[in-house]
């Protein structure tokens, strides 16, 4: 299948960018949440203020594949889901977009009749740089 120029390739950066880290400040504070300096530094309030955001929907929580063990990752809401493709060798993980994605959730919204709110795909399979690596 060819790659149509309507996909985001990343290497995961857009989670810990300032931009995001702005628009997660901006969500907090219209909910009027208290953003104090425990929360952003005392290792038992992040825990709590993660909490807090998932159960707001302003967060995700995944754990790509168990790719850690029992590590989880974290994501603000893009713009548009998309599948997480993960090297289960070097642990990269880069995020795709598609339309035929958006296309196969619209199919099952019609096929079980009812809103998709949620959606979470994962790829695991091995990087170009780690096939390289790999003896013939």
């Amino acid at each position: 299948m060819a790659v149509s120029p309507a996909h985001r390739v990343s290497t995961g950066e857009r989670l810990n960018t300032a931009e995001t880290t702005g628009k997660l400040q901006k969500a907090i504070r219209e909910r009027r949440i208290r953003l104090t300096r425990q929360r952003r530094v005392h290792l038992v309030t992040v825990y709590r203020t993660i909490d807090l955001l998932k159960k707001l929907g302003l967060i995700d929580e995944l754990d790509l594949l168990h790719l850690r063990g029992d590590r989880h990752y974290y994501e603000s809401h893009g713009p548009r889901d998309h599948i997480h493709v993960a090297c289960l060798r070097c642990g990269k993980v880069r995020e795709f977009e598609s339309r035929l994605y958006e296309q196969l959730k619209q199919q099952i919204a019609r096929d079980f009749k009812m809103k998709v709110t949620v959606s979470r795909t994962e790829v695991g399979g091995y990087c170009e740089d780690c096939l390289a690596k790999t003896p013939s």
